[in-house]
């Protein structure tokens, strides 16, 4: 009967010795299986995905349109660390307060914009009028940056995220009836004055006003703007209502 118990035990801890090896193998294949895809992916979207849009050297398109840029958001990915409480301490214009927000906000004058600046190395920048000031504004917030002896990149790239825009037009708007003949047209006079209007290609929204004002936004270029414009106006002439672009 001894003879048997330890036979027993015997085999219970050749069975302990098998689960703890196959566990040991089965914890290996996941810490593998996860670090490469990972990393490729990151490296795909550094390199591949944000030169894109940049790259990308279109053929500026005529407009009977008069359009106005009113403002320009872009960004930029150092891939660097930056030291908010240090650069909120030695450099002009700038805010800092990381429990009400938390990038830094750093404005200069010439050209006037407002860069949002983030721990992770990313830069964002609003307020530019057109798309070069926009890129001239980033190029300045980076040299400041440089002259505080923190390692910045000298080649970067700057994506246009936003484009925000006005242009005119003479008609008789009745915002209530196009509401209801346009598609995808949305329109609340007791929470917003204007109409919204969306269009998927390019993907822009339109705020059209009584007035004949129209705002574009979400443009990635000036000829994505244009595009959507003529756009607009075929639509809103297939519901009857005569569109001539104001030059004024």
């Amino acid at each position: 009967m001894a003879k048997g118990k330890k036979k027993a035990k015997v085999s219970k801890a050749k069975k302990n010795l098998l689960r703890k090896g196959s566990s040991k193998t089965k914890t290996k294949k996941p810490v593998s299986k996860k670090s490469k895809p990972v990393k490729v992916a990151k490296k795909q979207k550094l390199v591949v995905a944000q030169p894109v849009k940049e790259v990308k050297n279109e053929k500026e398109i005529t407009s009977e349109f008069k359009i106005k840029v009113e403002n320009v958001v872009s960004f930029a990915s150092l891939g660097v660390e930056f030291p908010l409480e240090r650069l909120v301490e030695e450099v002009e214009n700038t805010e800092y307060e990381p429990e009400q927000f938390p990038g830094l906000v750093y404005r200069i004058t010439d050209p006037r914009a407002a860069a949002l600046i983030f721990s992770s190395g990313k830069i964002v920048c609003t307020g530019a009028k057109s798309i070069e000031n926009s890129k001239i504004a980033m190029h300045k917030v980076v040299e400041r940056i440089g002259k505080l002896k923190i390692r910045v990149p000298k080649t970067f790239d700057i994506i246009v995220e936003n484009i925000v825009s006005s242009s005119k037009i003479n008609a008789k708007i009745n915002l209530e009836e196009i509401a209801f003949m346009l598609e995808n047209a949305e329109y609340e006079p007791e929470q917003f004055p204007g109409l919204v209007y969306r269009i998927t290609e390019p993907r822009v929204a339109f705020l059209l006003f009584s007035s004949g004002k129209i705002i574009c936004t979400g443009a990635h270029s000036l000829n994505d703007i244009k595009r959507a414009l003529e756009k607009f106006k075929e639509r809103l002439e297939e519901i009857g209502i005569k569109v001539e672009p104001a030059q004024d």
